[in-house]
């Protein structure tokens, strides 16, 4: 079991099923898992000018990670939401690291082996890559 997992969400259905596995992986009564949205940056644009642009995601993302861990409330374990921005493999692994989380469980979509070159550049498997703790890819 682990005590510290972390959960990143694009608010996509696989975050259901990947929220639903670091559940039944957590320590009973000690677990703690950690949703994390990161908000990507919109390039080679002043932050300042567009600020309210990004306040106004935060809000969003805060809500909808509060709605996901209220509908798991019941599980018995701490379920807390994270809201960061930067790149979203950057933002994870860093938050990762920083934290000391035992796992990350993240969902992924399916490859076939006639091309199983197309995941190379999603977000789970950089971050499956380069995570120095273990990962876990739902799909």
């Amino acid at each position: 079991m682990y005590d510290n997992i972390l959960v990143p969400v694009d608010f996509s259905e696989g975050n259901k099923k990947a929220l639903d596995a670091a559940l039944r992986l957590a320590t009973p009564g000690k677990g703690c898992v950690t949703l994390l949205h990161v908000i990507e940056p919109i390039a080679d644009a002043d932050f300042m000018e567009i600020k309210d642009f990004y306040v106004t995601l935060e809000k969003r993302a805060h809500d909808e990670l509060a709605r996901m861990a209220e509908a798991r409330a019941g599980a018995g374990l701490k379920i807390r939401p994270k809201t960061v921005i930067g790149d979203r493999a950057q933002g994870i692994l860093q938050y990762a690291a920083e934290r000391k989380c035992d796992l990350i469980v993240l969902n992924s979509h399916r490859l076939t082996p006639e091309n199983g070159a197309a995941g190379w550049g999603t977000i789970s498997y950089k971050v499956g890559i380069l995570a120095q703790c273990p990962v876990m890819l739902v799909k």
